[in-house]
């Protein structure tokens, strides 16, 4: 008999499911603050949350979510079959379907996608979400062969999307939801190359929204797209993701009604707002806030010193005084939510020695051990992050602990995003500020980030051991059978203190209550389709 799944985390928030109305001065139109520029907007090579509310609008794929209950639902596929043997999934397409230029758009668009996601040279973030699930991609990508027929991707007509697996995978149809398998169109990335994403005039999508204005390092405007398939149920004219990277800043112009929203929440604000903010939201979260060791480098090749630096940190302090948020220590890197037969496979999970508070004498033992007694000999440690007010409160936190409970000298750095992460890919880091939303609702999600030779593997941590585990929860039909294989993973990294977990994350961020029918899903990505303004 078949197992079923099902997910205890509320995974949806919809702001508002009132009847549908125009505002006051029959305008449809919202300003949402983004607190970082994403590195790019291309669906076929960012892997950068920060790029997920654009992305989320302006295309769309095969599947996607009902933005009223969150249930997985088709998206321009009308329907779709699975073989007896869970290898071939067929799509057929809505009719009609067109790009946002008025050009028509067909089943050949996502070969040509998933095509360009297997060339190298295209330096797709994602491109093992492709090469791990569909037959013949990792040969295609390695360049064992030149042939792309021998990919399991199929235009079978203009209509009809073939795609056949390496393995049955129960949660394929999930991964879909995912901007890297949406279609890209030929024309105007052959035309334009890398800067098919640079200008609106070249930036053809396929979702309810597409972009109409770009300004560099301050903006980003999506408009309502005629040509979708759905449009008739697009309310918003105009949508405006405006940049500001200075939380206070953003919560100024929010309170002031310069903007509508904002994707973060400053946690100098945060009692007071939950409090008496009416726009105060709170989406559960399938995710978690960790920052990644260079496990290839000293002294972080140690696991005596990682286990150190785990037992240092006062999660405590660091949730309910730092950031005055609410959330849940975190132990582990991957985050609790996910049910089979109604048990959370985190049940009775192993806290690898560690607590919500520092255990300062196990910390100094530990690092003891790996060669440095009270610190001694430790060289300097640089905590790296990303530019935020947030995470610069962590930082500092995290610093201030190291520093008093292992007596070592630490110090902090931090650059915007696209210098960040570039430098975390080339492993030139210590410690980094990191995390992990699902991409989808399974523990596979989190699986890669631990996995040798993973594009996100950024932590740069190798066990054969481990590998042959994930390999085998890829294999496995079975959802009981599989979450042995996953505890045993988890297992494995959480001895081993591959990642400093810090917490796991609840969703929070600001709308003013006028504007409804959002939603936003356990990846935090927030879906506008159905969305309204309601003065």
């Amino acid at each position: 008999m078949k197992k079923f799944l099902s997910v205890i985390l509320a995974l949806t928030m919809v702001f508002s499911l009132a009847a549908i109305s125009a505002s006051a001065d029959g305008v449809q139109e919202i300003t949402y603050s983004l607190y970082s520029q994403p590195d790019g907007i291309d669906p076929g090579i960012t892997n950068n949350s920060f790029a997920s509310d654009i992305l989320a609008n302006a295309f769309e794929g095969l599947m996607t979510y009902d933005t009223e209950t969150g249930s997985l639902i088709c998206g321009e596929a009308e329907s779709y079959t699975v073989s007896d043997d869970g290898l071939v999934y067929t799509f057929t397409l809505r009719d009609g379907l067109k790009w946002s230029d008025g050009s028509d758009h067909t089943a050949a668009d996502y070969v040509y996608a998933i095509k360009r996601i297997l060339t190298p040279d295209t330096g797709a973030q994602y491109v093992d979400l492709v090469a791990t699930y569909i037959a013949g991609a990792a040969e295609y990508y390695a360049g064992e062969t030149d042939d792309f027929d021998t990919v399991g991707i199929k235009a079978l007509d203009d209509k009809t999307v073939e795609i056949t697996l390496y393995n049955p995978t129960s949660f394929f149809a999930d991964i879909l939801t995912m901007w890297t398998f949406d279609p890209v169109q030929a024309a105007t990335i052959e035309a334009n190359g890398d800067k098919w994403t640079s200008s609106p005039d070249t930036y053809v999508s396929n979702g309810p929204f597409y972009v109409t204005d770009m300004k560099l390092g301050e903006s980003i405007t999506l408009s309502k797209n005629p040509y979708y398939y759905d449009a008739d149920k697009v309310q918003l004219d105009k949508v405006t993701f405006r940049y500001i990277t200075d939380n206070s800043t953003a919560l100024m112009a929010y309170e002031a009604g310069e903007i509508d929203g904002m994707n973060v929440v400053p946690a100098s604000d945060y009692a007071r707002l939950k409090a008496n903010d009416e726009g105060f939201v709170m989406t559960p979260s399938y995710g978690t806030t960790y920052w990644d060791f260079n496990c290839s480098v000293e002294p972080f090749d140690n696991v005596l010193v990682r286990k150190a630096f785990n037992l240092a940190i006062d999660r405590y302090t660091l949730i309910n005084d730092v950031l005055q948020t609410d959330a849940d220590p975190a132990y582990s890197f991957i985050a609790p939510g996910y049910v089979v037969d109604g048990v959370d496979y985190t049940d009775e999970r192993d806290d690898f020695g560690l607590s919500d508070e520092a255990d300062v004498e196990a910390a100094q033992a530990a690092l003891a051990e790996a060669g440095y007694p009270n610190g001694e000999g430790f060289p300097e440690v640089t905590l790296y992050y990303y530019s935020s007010d947030t995470v610069a409160l962590v930082a500092q936190a995290l610093a201030n602990m190291l520093e008093t409970n292992l007596n070592i000298s630490v110090k902090i750095d931090n650059a915007d995003w696209a210098v960040f992460y570039a430098d975390v890919l080339a492993g030139k880091y210590q410690l980094c500020a990191m995390g992990w939303s699902a991409d989808y609702l399974h523990p596979m999600t989190f699986l890669p980030l631990a996995k040798t030779g993973d594009a996100n593997n950024v932590a740069f941590w190798s066990n054969p051991e481990y590998d042959a585990l994930v390999e085998k929860v890829q294999l496995c039909t079975d959802p009981s059978e599989a979450i042995e294989y996953i505890k045993e993973a988890d297992e494995l990294v959480g001895n081993n203190y591959v990642f400093l977990n810090l917490y796991y994350k609840n969703g929070t961020s600001l709308m003013h209550p006028y504007v409804q029918g959002v939603y936003i899903n356990a990846s935090q990505m927030m879906y506008l389709k159905t969305a309204s303004v309601n003065k």
